[in-house]
């Protein structure tokens, strides 16, 4: 079951509910934001809310994405108030590419990414929760959130434009402060892996940038093994694929840690606000040595997540040399 959002061909933004291989538009609701709050004071799931709500016409959501009116599945009326965060460091594969960005020359002596991945594989996933918080980071608000087929912009001063194949649970706080969640969704953590590696204090630099996620919201709980594919097209040729794997029976936390090491912080917990809350990676082309390039077209599947997600790269025009801060 999934849901997302389109504009329909009158320019009205609409809820459509995917089962199977049919997607209807869910009458009444605009939005998921709205919907899923209704569900939130009903006391009911999303299912529950789609239900009462009723199904009506049939939407065919590869020609939406085609035309670009398939949106990100799920937004804030106020972009302020839609938080993307992460974690890293959190799945089975990804501590020796990590390692190899912040290796030092005493081989002997871990570093930093591998005593981090080591406490996860050690505690990650507890009997009782809380096990071992893992690392986190910002990449920003609702302003940074990016929809299926827009682009990617990197920053002129950046130093690499690389995807992040991940999987991101999408969460609303109730009234009461308490964290719910939607579903998964498949996302494009987009960052600058060469300024990573040039300093690992450099990690919170190199995720402030955008992320895409979508197109559709996978409800229900994260299967086990994920399984999908990260491709990068130039000029219509693919250039680079690899397969990349998620789900618990990949990774060293459970996902039940991870929301408890994010959403212990008040400050993630209130009302009304919205969560994109990325799991991590084992895959990325930029351990392959692959440098993106303006007009590459990042493309990431994995069949239970519906329609793939596909974003273009580009670059953004140049700012000012230096940002003067005027003082008043």
């Amino acid at each position: 079951m999934h849901i997302s959002q389109i504009i329909d061909e009158g320019g009205n933004r609409r809820v459509a509910f995917r089962e199977a291989a049919t997607a209807r538009i869910v009458a009444g609701s605009d939005t998921t934001y709205n919907l899923a709050h209704e569900a939130i004071i009903a006391g009911q799931t999303l299912r529950q809310a789609i239900d009462a709500h009723g199904l009506g016409e049939t939407v065919d959501l590869a020609a939406a994405l085609a035309e670009g009116r398939l949106l990100a599945p799920i937004a804030h009326p106020d972009p302020a108030h839609l938080h993307l965060t992460g974690t890293g460091l959190t799945h089975l594969g990804s501590a020796a590419t990590r390692d190899s960005m912040h290796q030092t020359a005493d081989v002997e002596k871990l570093t930093d990414s591998m005593k981090m991945f080591r406490m996860g594989v050690e505690q990650g996933k507890p009997a009782e929760l809380p096990g071992v918080q893992p690392e986190w980071f910002y990449k920003g608000n609702g302003t940074q959130a990016i929809g299926p087929g827009a682009a990617l912009i990197s920053p002129a001063f950046a130093l690499d434009a690389g995807e992040e194949p991940e999987i991101a649970g999408i969460y609303l706080i109730g009234p009461d402060g308490a964290p719910h969640r939607l579903g998964f969704a498949l996302a494009n953590e987009f960052s600058d892996h060469v300024t990573e590696r040039q300093n690992y204090l450099f990690l919170a630099h190199s995720k402030l940038r955008p992320a895409s996620f979508g197109p559709e919201l996978r409800l229900g709980d994260l299967p086990q093994h994920v399984e999908g594919e990260s491709r990068i097209r130039r000029g219509g040729t693919v250039i680079w694929k690899k397969p990349f794997l998620s789900g618990e029976a990949n990774m060293s936390h459970f996902i039940a840690n991870l929301e408890h090491h994010h959403f212990k912080y008040p400050i993630f917990r209130e009302p009304g606000d919205v969560h994109v809350h990325m799991f991590g990676t084992a895959t990325l082309s930029f351990a392959d040595n692959v440098r993106t390039e303006p007009g590459d077209v990042f493309e990431i599947e994995v069949a239970d997540f519906g329609l793939p997600l596909t974003n273009p790269l580009k670059l953004a025009e140049p700012g000012p040399a230096a940002v003067r801060v005027k003082s008043l």
